[in-house]
């Protein structure tokens, strides 16, 4: 099959996101207990999961200094029998340590923190192994699910209202994924931390992230990544314990505006922090296609999720310079 440019894959995620009208979100899976985290002060939502009143610091611990090599799986749920959603989970692995995933490959041992990726409009998962596969091989399991009507490929053609029921499908996916850890025979059995969650995804995947800190709340998510993302469609009302956010955009935007970014940003009322690329445009650094802005960015998430997801003081101290090497990007820095 004849891979697609870059351009063509970012192109996609052009369809009218101003479409995404406030159409209200799906409920969302099941509750569980919360990890420790920092003080609350979003408003209340509809979520059908209880009041989160945690109020601790976040765990203090120690992130993996050395790069593991990298597993690949591929999972397949179906949410409600008319939502398929084929899952590529990329994981810590033994064997050699060269930036390629390797299937049937034994999970590293430990047990690891769970990252939940989504992708944008007429994206699929293995777009973004460039960057993906960099958090697996920092110490995190990483799993991306192709969404039914917004992947490329889907069933039925793209359908953009249906952004606003990816939140649901999310967490539905945690669900199923986070229940392989307690599965007899299963190779994550004993290797998934349900207590050290994060969800990220870009533009259409960075609205799916969004809706799930506001109008579908998952109490389980400890922090969140948004990579040119907007909260068109699912709002600003923050709610629940607080999780810290990091978001990443270009100012050459020419899908969702910086601007759009921004107050997406501003209005998040926990510790976060915005990694603005001056020359950056929808992704290209998130598919591989410029080398240093992909460093950047990878290299400042990796820092951010060893922070939240481990407490690893250390690399929040570490995010900061990162964050600003080769004079590629600024940081608002409120962590």
């Amino acid at each position: 099959m004849r891979r697609r440019s870059a351009r063509s894959v970012l192109a996609g995620s052009a369809l009218s996101l101003t479409l995404v009208l406030a159409v209200p979100a799906c409920s969302i899976g099941p509750d569980r207990s919360t990890a420790p985290r920092p003080t609350a002060t979003g408003t209340a939502s509809n979520s059908p999961f209880p009041a989160d009143s945690g109020t601790s610091t976040a765990p203090v611990g120690v992130a993996p200094s050395r790069r593991s090599a990298v597993g690949v799986r591929e999972l397949t749920f179906n949410r409600g029998g008319d939502r398929p959603l084929p899952v590529t989970v990329w994981y810590p692995a033994p064997g050699p340590v060269d930036g390629t995933p390797r299937s049937a490959l034994p999970v590293a041992e430990g047990r690891f923190p769970v990252v939940l990726f989504s992708h944008g409009l007429t994206g699929r998962p293995a777009d973004y192994r460039a960057l993906l596969v960099r958090w697996a091989a920092a110490g995190f399991v990483v799993a991306a699910p192709a969404y039914p009507h917004t992947s490329r490929g889907a069933s039925g053609g793209i359908q953009v209202l249906d952004v606003v029921n990816q939140p649901a499908d999310a967490s539905y996916v945690l669900t199923r994924l986070l229940a392989l850890a307690d599965r007899a025979g299963d190779p994550f059995r004993g290797h998934l931390d349900p207590d050290r969650v994060a969800a990220a995804g870009h533009s259409a995947g960075g609205v799916t992230t969004i809706g799930l800190f506001t109008a579908g709340r998952d109490p389980r998510l400890d922090a969140g990544i948004v990579l040119a993302g907007t909260a068109l469609g699912v709002g600003t009302a923050f709610a629940g314990t607080a999780a810290p956010q990091l978001f990443v955009h270009g100012v050459r935007d020419e899908v969702v505006s910086y601007r759009a970014g921004r107050a997406a940003y501003d209005r998040v009322p926990w510790p976060k922090a915005m990694l603005t690329l001056p020359d950056g445009d929808h992704g290209r650094a998130l598919l591989g296609r410029d080398q240093r802005a992909l460093s950047v960015v990878a290299g400042t998430t990796v820092e951010f999720l060893r922070w939240t997801l481990y407490g690893d003081q250390r690399a929040k101290r570490r995010l900061p310079e990162q964050a600003v090497q080769g004079g590629l990007a600024t940081l608002d820095d409120n962590l």
